[in-house]
């Protein structure tokens, strides 16, 4: 006696039949097909056995229903995207959703290079130089009414020149006697030290800092020989071509100040006159 080679559902014979094996039992195709088929998100109807089912994140269709949502071109073997349950194609995508280049006004295609500032989007070949013409990429750039130029180019056409170093100032300059330099380069002519956020002044033209003016050019006090800079409203006495700071101004024997008083000369001292009478 024949063995019995039946569906595994219907137990309908499948001797000279077409049959599926799923878990190792037999199903005819019509019960494999009720039981087991994905549905087409397209069509809604099943994708049979008879079918290629094409599936995308859980989600399955015909073959001839695998399509843009939009233009309805074929998406097998091709690229697509996704938006809001929606297949596209790359044009239809990049159409609908893509930036546009600020410089071509060209679609951005999806999964190239792009550079954004500010709200706007370039392709990376299109951000550019307005100067010299060559992509920026990743560099450093200076927007100037409303054109990108890399750092050079800037430099070259508005930032202002160093009236030492002759170089180009991007920040941080100082202007003494309206003209420009660098914070390092503007310093004491005599030490070298920086003058900026210093007080300083000058001497034909020449900047020095308060120490080394004093000592360059300065008149010595007659009464500590220290140098008497006159700046910042610094007061001093002037007798007979010498000089002295108020606060040396004393007489030699009791040392009595005598700014605004009267007062003799003995020699190279000034006395009060108290202690002169008897000269």
């Amino acid at each position: 006696m024949t063995e019995r080679f039946d569906c595994h559902y219907c137990k309908e014979s499948l001797f000279g039949k077409k049959y599926i094996l799923k878990e190792d039992s037999p199903y005819c195709v019509k019960c494999y097909e009720n039981l087991y088929s994905n549905t087409c998100e397209e069509c809604k109807k099943p994708i049979g056995t008879d079918c290629k089912d094409l599936s995308y994140k859980d989600r399955h269709w015909h073959e001839t229903c695998f399509r843009c949502s939009q233009c309805k071109n074929s998406l097998v073997d091709k690229p697509f995207a996704a938006k809001e349950e929606h297949l596209l194609c790359t044009d239809c995508y990049s159409n609908e959703y893509s930036s546009k280049c600020n410089e071509c006004k060209k679609t951005i295609m999806p999964g190239t290079r792009k550079m954004e500032y500010k709200g706007n989007s370039w392709h990376e070949t299109c951000f550019i130089c307005c100067r010299c013409q060559q992509p920026i990429g990743t560099k450093s750039f200076i927007p100037k009414d409303n054109q990108n130029f890399c750092v050079p180019c800037y430099e070259k056409q508005f930032a202002m020149q160093c009236v030492q170093c002759k170089k180009a100032i991007t920040t941080g300059g100082v202007t003494y006697r309206e003209q420009p330099w660098h914070k390092e380069c503007f310093v004491c002519t005599a030490c070298k030290k920086q003058l900026s956020g210093q007080r300083f002044t000058s001497r034909d033209e020449f900047a020095y800092c308060l120490s080394c003016f004093c000592n360059l050019y300065a008149k010595k006090c007659a009464g500590c020989t220290n140098p008497i800079s006159g700046l910042g409203g610094t007061k001093y006495i002037s007798f007979e071509e010498r000089q002295w700071h108020n606060d040396c101004f004393n007489c030699k024997k009791c040392s009595l100040s005598l700014v605004g008083r009267g007062f003799l000369t003995e020699r190279d001292d000034i006395l009060c006159p108290e202690c002169g009478k008897d000269i």
